[in-house]
């Protein structure tokens, strides 16, 4: 296994002072796997303060030393080393109320969460896999260390960074360990939700259809929201899928962009409340979009996503149904208002929300749509006020003052948008003049 020259220079310091010393937890399983690990943990039988001794002419981080982490400052960044431990008691779900040192390798990876994370390396002594985390590997399995409810129930953010770690490295989970995933998710209530919104947001973005169906259980905990959307009918020939089958569908069909999968996920939660049936039998939704970015704002506030994130989730999705046209007028008109990128984004969601119903019987020219979009920001149009050939200072020239001033320009750049006008100066002070008779 290949270690940076920073990580093994701290390995071998160790060792050459009587200590054991391996890399461990998610670089080993990377390096099984042939992937470049994004980072190295060292595991060490030296206690804290002999770690703080042998690094005595390093900067050190000790934020961590009760738990048994001393951070070594190198020139490539801090490289972790912590003493093999035991822990218990977690009273909240999360950190453990004690810690035990110990001083072999085996006891130390017993309390970790998986067993393709339970496996640690060194130079001189290979390979330390107590639990078969690298056959679990060779064979896909996603299998938890020991009793599964027990890993669960002393942190159970486990439960969303085993779903992120099976669909990322496609692991299928073990039967005791998905079960014990979903009875322990109720636990999850006590994480806090910096915590649950940071695992989301590297899940959401690498599932599939199948993924968001069968962590349904999981996820309708996190986001209890989603949970009245799972089964409901929506009693419409436009859709073959419950609401909530749809949802999995309408994210799985977004490029993978977190303020898309995230739109996608909520874009449909207010429908349970607003369904109506007309003359026809047939469900209706009138308003939901509005209902769910609604509920997507007091969601995502929860969870305490970046403002930016938020503000373009509910863009999204109280605009989702606002279905356009392949009409170049009103296409620079949103462009104009939201910008290529937001426009973007909505055309990718409503593409989705279309595709993912099971039933291809409307047509919407999206690739044309985006076509127009291409070529209207080759032509660099006059999108907004400040790319008008005119500006305040004119009109004040031609005796316009105060809010009239806002109001002209404003008038200028919707004529210009709807190609009524052209923009160029001698033109848009024609029209002011005429405005002013």
């Amino acid at each position: 296994m290949y270690l940076p020259d920073t990580v093994r220079q701290c390995l071998e310091k160790l060792e050459l002072n009587n200590f054991a010393c391996y890399a461990v937890g998610g670089c080993v399983r990377d390096a099984l796997l042939g992937l470049t690990p994004h980072d190295y943990d060292l595991c060490t039988n030296a206690l804290p303060w002999q770690i703080k001794e042998i690094f005595a002419d390093r900067t050190l981080v000790l934020a961590g030393e009760k738990h048994g982490t001393v951070g070594v400052v190198t020139e490539d960044g801090v490289v972790e080393i912590t003493t093999f431990r035991t822990e218990g008691d977690y009273a909240d779900n999360r950190h453990p109320g004690w810690v035990n040192f110990e001083t072999n390798i085996e006891a130390d990876l017993s309390r970790r969460d998986f067993t393709v994370n339970a496996m640690a390396w060194s130079p001189t002594r290979g390979l330390a896999d107590p639990f078969g985390g690298q056959q679990d590997l060779n064979n896909k399995i996603l299998r938890a260390v020991g009793d599964a409810d027990a890993r669960f129930a002393e942190d159970a953010l486990r439960i969303l960074r085993g779903c992120r770690f099976g669909v990322r490295f496609g692991l299928h989970t073990e039967e005791k360990t998905l079960q014990a995933m979903y009875d322990k998710a109720p636990l999850l209530e006590n994480i806090a939700k910096e915590r649950i919104f940071d695992e989301l947001c590297q899940l959401l973005p690498i599932v599939s259809v199948e993924d968001l169906l069968r962590f349904a259980p999981i996820l309708t905990q996190v986001i209890p929201e989603l949970r009245p959307t799972v089964g409901f009918a929506q009693h419409n020939k436009h859709h073959i899928y419950d609401v909530y089958t749809h949802i999995c569908h309408v994210v799985a069909g977004v490029p993978p962009v977190l303020s898309l999968r995230w739109a996608a996920l909520l874009h449909d939660l207010g429908k349970p409340e607003t369904l109506s049936f007309g003359e026809d039998g047939q469900g209706h939704y009138y308003g939901h979009a509005e209902v769910s970015a609604k509920m997507a704002e007091e969601i995502l506030h929860r969870l305490k996503a970046p403002t930016a994130l938020r503000e373009e989730v509910i863009f999204l999705v109280s605009r989702h149904m606002n279905r356009p046209d392949a009409d170049k007028k009103l296409l620079r008109r949103h462009l104009s208002r939201w910008g290529e990128e937001r426009l973007r984004k909505l055309l990718q969601l409503q593409e989705a929300d279309i595709g993912g119903k099971g039933v291809q019987d409307e047509e919407f020219a999206f690739g044309e749509m985006h076509r127009i979009v291409d070529e209207l920001v080759a032509e660099n149009s006059c999108l907004s006020l400040r790319e008008l050939a005119v500006n305040g200072h004119d009109l004040m020239a031609l005796g316009i003052c105060g809010k009239d001033i806002g109001k002209m320009l404003n008038h200028l750049l919707s004529m210009v948008l709807d190609e009524e006008i052209e923009n160029e100066k001698a033109a848009l002070l024609a029209e002011i003049r005429r405005n002013m008779l």
